[in-house]
């Protein structure tokens, strides 16, 4: 383990004890939205989040609609998700076209001080964001041999403060400048704009866990016309080192 990385597990608390957060929202200090690229190239994300067995499902059709047509892509899964679902989780991880990314152990917004999004208490100090990010991050290194080098909170909110002890835990916030289908609310023709919407750099929010809802068909509809303009689609860690963070 690196010194930054133990510093920051058995300290954390008294980093942030004197300076409350000042930010909290989906786009704060450190978060990753965009990407530059001088190519017509869009990044696809999508969300596994896990916990009940509604949220537990799994997209098999957008899936095999992506592998069909080689489109990579980064899935942010979440650890209830992969206890639900292991050797689906295995096939997802051994499929070259899609990396593994990190949705949380429990699929918690990342707060130091227990704020809440859309209903969902987040964790309530710096030991449990550590927690948050740190025990999904193991059980996917243990399973796949791998560690995420992306993590995206459940809600996708943060303060600053748990955005910087991410970073110091070697991990990027995958943020996104394009809501995609708002947690699988989206009708398919409202998924296929949203995406149709998105220019080279953009990041595309999408959920791979609710077959019932539009996002499949929407994406297929989207992704074809995207296509025909000229689009390719990447992931996240293959412009890394191009990645725009909000200052």
């Amino acid at each position: 383990m690196e010194l930054k990385h133990f510093i920051w597990i058995f300290f954390p608390l008294a980093i942030y004890a004197q300076t409350p957060p000042q930010q909290w929202g989906e786009n704060v200090t450190g978060v990753t939205t965009k990407f530059n690229s001088n190519k017509k190239e869009i990044a696809l994300t999508f969300d596994a989040c896990g916990g009940s067995e509604r949220s537990s499902q799994y997209d098999a059709g957008l899936i095999e609609f992506l592998t069909a047509n080689h489109i990579p892509a980064t899935l942010f899964i979440n650890a209830r998700w992969i206890d639900r679902n292991p050797e689906t989780f295995l096939q997802l991880s051994r499929n070259p076209l899609f990396e593994i990314a990190n949705h949380g152990t429990a699929h918690k917004p990342l707060s130091v001080e227990g704020k809440s999004a859309y209903g969902i208490q987040g964790t309530a100090s710096a030991d449990e964001v550590i927690a948050e990010i740190q025990g999904n991050n193991l059980k996917i290194e243990k399973l796949t041999g791998k560690r995420p080098l992306f993590f995206r909170a459940g809600t996708a909110f943060y303060d600053e403060h748990s955005v910087a002890i991410a970073h110091s835990l070697g991990m990027d916030i995958g943020g996104f400048s394009i809501l995609g289908d708002a947690g699988a609310t989206f009708s398919a023709p409202k998924v296929a704009q949203q995406l149709m919407s998105a220019k080279s750099g953009d990041i595309v929010l999408f959920h791979m866990n609710h077959p019932e809802g539009g996002t499949r068909e929407g994406i297929i509809q989207g992704v074809e016309a995207l296509l025909k303009e000229g689009y390719t689609f990447i992931r996240l860690s293959d412009v890394k080192k191009s990645l725009i963070k909000i200052p």
